[in-house]
Formats: C-alpha cells, sequence, structure tokens
C-alpha cells in the first residue's frame, strides 16, 4: 500500500500581480503545513499566480521555470514551522529559449534547494469561442511522465485533458496519476439532472476527468481556477477521480478552497488487473503506430478480403426443389422499424436554475467590486424588472447599506415606473435619490424644438447616465448596467448610455431568462408581470417597438447564437415574418456592441495589438 496525501487548492489571483498573489500562497503552505496528515502534494490551477485572461499582458508577467521555483520555496520556508519536503504542481506562463508558454511545473520544496522534477508545456491552445490563447503562447510539443519520490505522474495543462492521445501517452510512459491544472470558464446556468454541483461546464469537466480515469486506470486530479476574471467567472469545483472512474474528491463551487484526499497507489493495479486496457493497447501498439503513419502520409485506403467460393452449376432438379419449398414463416421475428424525428430542440437550454444563476451573478458582482475596490453599487432603478432584478443581486453581493436606488423620472414619466421603483428600494432597504432630470433635459432640448422623439429619448437615457456615474463619484462606487442580452443583441438600448457601467449581472441573460430570475428572487408581481418598456416616449412598449414578443425573439437569438441561419431555422417550422425581424435586428447593430473604430496607422494600435484585458 502507497498513500499519497494531495491537497488540491483552487484559487482565486489578482490580475497580472504575481508578487501578490505568490506571497497570498504562503497562506496555503502555513494551512497544509499544520494538516495531520501533512500533504505530500499540492496541486494549483492554470496560471495560479499571474490569473489566465492576460492576453498581451503575459509578456509582463511570463518566468523562468527556475525562477519560479526558487520563488516558490522561499515562500515555503517562510511559512512552515519545521523542513518538511512539499511537492508542488502548480501552472504558470513561463518563458523558455526565448519564447513564452503557459506551463505547469512539478517541484519539490523544503529539501535545500528545490528539485524541479519537471515542465510541461501546454499543447493544445484554444483558439475559439472566448478563447485566444495561440496568439500570446507557443503550443509545447513534448509529453512524458516523470518519476516522484512517492511513484510517477504527468502533467496535462487543461484542453490537454480534452484529447484523449495525451492521456494514453501519459499512461503508456507509466503515470500513476494525472495532474491537470486548469482555468475554464464557468458556463450552462440550465437545469441539470446528474448531481454534479454547478453550471454544465463543471459535468463536463468531471466526465471527462472520470472516463480517462477509468479508461486508463490513473488517478486524475483537477486544480481549477475561482473568481472572475472581466466577467468569465472561474467555478472552482476542483476534483480527484479514482482509477475506476469514481469521483474521489469534489471541492466547493464558486469559493476558493483546499481540499484534502489520500488516495491508495494500489488501487491503480487493482484497477487494470480488472481493466487490463493499457496492457492490451501495449500489445496493439505498433500496429496502431503504423496505421498512423499511413493516415499522416495520406495513403489511400486499401480494402483487402477474400472473395466468396465460386459454387458449383445448381442441377434442375435441386432447383426445382428449391422453388417448390415453401417460405419461412418470420411471423413476429421482423424487425421494427423505429423512426427518430429531427432534433428540433435547441442546442442550447433557455430554461436556467435560477438559485444556479442568482449565486453565480452574486458572486461575479462580490468579485468585480472587489477587484477594483469599491464597496458601493449605484443602481439606476426605472420600475422596469431587469433593472428590479441588478438592484436584488446587488443587495445580497454588497449589502442594502452599500447598493443606492436611484429613481430618475422625466416629466413625462409614467407615474407608475416611480411607484415600481419604489416597490424595490422599500423591500431591499438600500438608500434612495430621486432626482428629477426634467430641467437639465429641457435645458439642452430648448436649443432643439423639432428634436424626433428618438432623440428625446436619447437624451433622456445619457442624461440619466451623467447622473448615475455623478452620484457613484460621490459615493466613491460603480454604477451597474442593467441591459439584458436580448435587448443588447437587438441594439434595443442608447449608444454610450445604457451600456456604459462596467459591470453587468444580466447581459449574457435573454429577458425571459431575467424573468425568471426575477421570480425566483421575490420581486414584485406588478414589475415582473406589465409589459416591459423602456418609457422613453409615452405609451411605448419594448414588443411593440420588435414587432414580436421576446418569448418568440429568445427562441430564435438562442439558435442563430448557436450558428443556425434563417434557412435552417425556416426548416424547423419557424416563420419566416418571425426569423426576419430578429435577423434583422442582430445583424444592423453590431456597431452598438463595439468599442469606437478607430483608424489603425501604427504597428501598435491600442485594441488590435496594444492588448491588454479590461481587469488587467
Amino acid at each position: 500500500m502507497t498513500i499519497v496525501n494531495i491537497a488540491v487548492a483552487q484559487l482565486g489571483s489578482r490580475k497580472g500581480d504575481y508578487a501578490g498573489n505568490l506571497e497570498r500562497l504562503g497562506e496555503v503552505f502555513s494551512r497544509i503545513d499544520a494538516l495531520d496528515p501533512r500533504p505530500t502534494l499540492l496541486c494549483l490551477p492554470e496560471t495560479a499566480l499571474t490569473g489566465y485572461f492576460l492576453e498581451g499582458g503575459v509578456r509582463d508577467v511570463a518566468i523562468t521555470a527556475g525562477t519560479l521555483a526558487r520563488d516558490l520555496d522561499r515562500v515555503y520556508a517562510e511559512n512552515v514551522s519545521a523542513p518538511h519536503t512539499l511537492d508542488v504542481a502548480i501552472g504558470f506562463y513561463e518563458v523558455w529559449q526565448n519564447k513564452l508558454y503557459n506551463s505547469a511545473l512539478y517541484v519539490t520544496l523544503g529539501g535545500g534547494e528545490p528539485h524541479l522534477r519537471h515542465v510541461h508545456r501546454k499543447m493544445f491552445l484554444p483558439t475559439y469561442g472566448l478563447f485566444d490563447e495561440e496568439r500570446f503562447v507557443e503550443r509545447g510539443t513534448e509529453l512524458r511522465a516523470f518519476d516522484t519520490s512517492w511513484g510517477r505522474a504527468a502533467l496535462l495543462v487543461c484542453e490537454d485533458l480534452w484529447h484523449s492521445i495525451t492521456a494514453t501517452i501519459a499512461a503508456l510512459d507509466g503515470a500513476q496519476v494525472l495532474i491537470v491544472p486548469t482555468a475554464p470558464p464557468a458556463r450552462g446556468p440550465w437545469p441539470k439532472q446528474d448531481g454534479v454541483p454547478g453550471p454544465a461546464s463543471v459535468s463536463r469537466w468531471e466526465r471527462l476527468a472520470r472516463d480517462i480515469a477509468d479508461e486508463h486506470g490513473v488517478y486524475v486530479v483537477l486544480a481549477n481556477l475561482v473568481g472572475s476574471e472581466g466577467g468569465k467567472m472561474f467555478p472552482g469545483a476542483s476534483m480527484v477521480a479514482g482509477p475506476k472512474g469514481e469521483v474521489r474528491g469534489r471541492a466547493p463551487v464558486w469559493e476558493e478552497a483546499i481540499l484534502t484526499i489520500p488516495i491508495d497507489l494500489a488501487d491503480v493495479t487493482r484497477a487494470r488487473a480488472d481493466m487490463p486496457l493499457v496492457a492490451d493497447l501495449e500489445v496493439m501498439l505498433p500496429h496502431l503506430e503504423a496505421s498512423l503513419d499511413r493516415v499522416q502520409r495520406r495513403e489511400a485506403t486499401r480494402v483487402a478480403y477474400d472473395p466468396a467460393p465460386q459454387e458449383p452449376a445448381a442441377s434442375a432438379k435441386s432447383g426445382s426443389d428449391r422453388s417448390s419449398a415453401a417460405p419461412p414463416d418470420d411471423g413476429d421475428r421482423a424487425p421494427r422499424i423505429v423512426a427518430a424525428p429531427m432534433i428540433a430542440e435547441p442546442p442550447v437550454p433557455l430554461e436556467i436554475d435560477p438559485a444556479l444563476t442568482e449565486e453565480w451573478l452574486v458572486t461575479f458582482i462580490r468579485d468585480e467590486m472587489a477587484r477594483r475596490k469599491l464597496r458601493c453599487a449605484v443602481v439606476g432603478i426605472s420600475g422596469g424588472v431587469d433593472s428590479a432584478v441588478t438592484a436584488y443581486l446587488a443587495a445580497r453581493a454588497l449589502g442594502p447599506e452599500h447598493v443606492v436606488g436611484v429613481r430618475l423620472p422625466y416629466r413625462t414619466s409614467n407615474p407608475e415606473s416611480l411607484e415600481h421603483a419604489q416597490l424595490v428600494i422599500d423591500a431591499l432597504g438600500i438608500p434612495s435619490r430621486t432626482i428629477d432630470i426634467s430641467a437639465a433635459v429641457d435645458g439642452y432640448l430648448q436649443n432643439e424644438p423639432d428634436a424626433s422623439p428618438g432623440r428625446r429619448g436619447n437624451v433622456m437615457a445619457r442624461m440619466r447616465m451623467i447622473a448615475l456615474f455623478d452620484l457613484s463619484a460621490r459615493h466613491e462606487g460603480v454604477p451597474l448596467g442593467t441591459g439584458n442580452k436580448t435587448e443588447r443583441l437587438f441594439g434595443y438600448f442608447t449608444w454610450h448610455a445604457d451600456d456604459s457601467p462596467p459591470i453587468n449581472p444580466l447581459g449574457d441573460l435573454f429577458k425571459t431568462q431575467v424573468w425568471a430570475l426575477a421570480r425566483h428572487l421575490g420581486v414584485p408581481s406588478p414589475i415582473v408581470d406589465k409589459a416591459p418598456s423602456a418609457d422613453l416616449v409615452v405609451g411605448q412598449t419594448d414588443e411593440g417597438d420588435f414587432g414580436i414578443s421576446y418569448a418568440r425573439a429568445d427562441d430564435i437569438l438562442n439558435w442563430m447564437l448557436s450558428g443556425y441561419g434563417a434557412n435552417d431555422l425556416m426548416a424547423r417550422g419557424y416563420d419566416p415574418a418571425e426569423v426576419g425581424i430578429v435577423r434583422k435586428r442582430l445583424e444592423s447593430t453590431h456597431w452598438k456592441r463595439r468599442l469606437p473604430t478607430v483608424a489603425m496607422v501604427s504597428p501598435t494600435a491600442i485594441g488590435e495589438s496594444y492588448l491588454r484585458p479590461v481587469d488587467y
């Protein structure tokens, strides 16, 4: 029996602050030093000391593996009470041979000089969706297992695990434990039935780790980041899978935590004896390598088989016998035809788990405010459901005393809007202000007496945002955005007004999802049930302006954002007129969702070549 005590520390990091995050790691060393049994191995996430989404900031924080090993050893020595050794696996941005990599190292600390046992450079760099990693770092090209004081291990970094061949190579190289530092942003707020806590992406990662562990008879350790980076939430939920694919331990969702777990390496032997897939693979490997070589050479597939033997000519008698034979009675033995319909369900569910979504967005607000070192949120409460939900989430994230609700009526505003805004203020018990913007708006519009209703509405929206930003300065806080995903995709907002606040918890929720969250949060029913309106023009409603209901629009948008075109939707029975409305709105408003267009004249244009994330 070989017992290895493992600690998995899922941490958040302050973006770009290598020194500060390193010193904070000293607290982790101190905590695990006091544990009984004391961990043999500490596993930390991908880019644990710098944050992940750095874009061009990678070059600011990348260091050599030797530098990181030295720094870890110093902080370790300063924070432990006795000279015990500790193995550490950690992800970092690396400088190696004058190139930048997303790497992970394995080092033994506390035994004199740090013993750097292995460095793995991430091989599979995501360049899709929200990722553009290959633009900023190079690909690693080698994968090997390595020896430790307790056995044999291998390192993979995040997407390396998604390609089954990497785990196969590690297992063939003798790995008993796969250590995988990761930084996967959370996605998927819909309900699940699998019993795995957290978003759908957590379930997907756990299933992947369990399948790999089961196939290869290895332990798989996932060490995940937590916290928010520019709105991308890392869920934590680190886990350890046993060599038969079972979950041995899970860390909580959203919060920093240290998961401790003992593992018995003899379980690897037992698992491989019961299911000797690695041994089978070793036997077949030469043949598979030959097949792979032919595939890489693009050799044409050859069909090789023995033909059917030629039968002698049948006699007339035998032919007569066959023709007179009675046909077989198949009876009920005939196969039943099962026709499956074309899938008409949307690729991504619109239904949300409201409790999970609430926890997700509350954590987002709390982390984003803390990152900016701000405590007060200012919310313009219009009397509509979006601003109400934002205020409810902010109050739960920061405490009611740290949320200021602001009513900003114009003289033509619907009195009901003021009443409904007050319902929210009273229900939450938050401090509030009421500022009539009529004089400020009219002061400008008296110079533009022929302004259209649309122009007048834009002036009101921008005046409201001036007030919210000014009040934020007074309260040393920040305004929270309240726009939902449907409005943003339809361009149904005033440019540089509704979209201006730097933190927006609802921007990736469709309107129908906001309604579901509002009911869960307990937003007063008069607000949830009324027809949505921007209340900038008398009698105006959102759905009246659109020519389509939010429910229908959200459904169509959900398909379109998943890559389905107008013809695909109409083939699935969607009304061509409704598809046309949504498509026109979506495709004609991209400019409202982008920063101003700047003429690029240099090789260091901001936002094109000089890239730093918003929270760097």
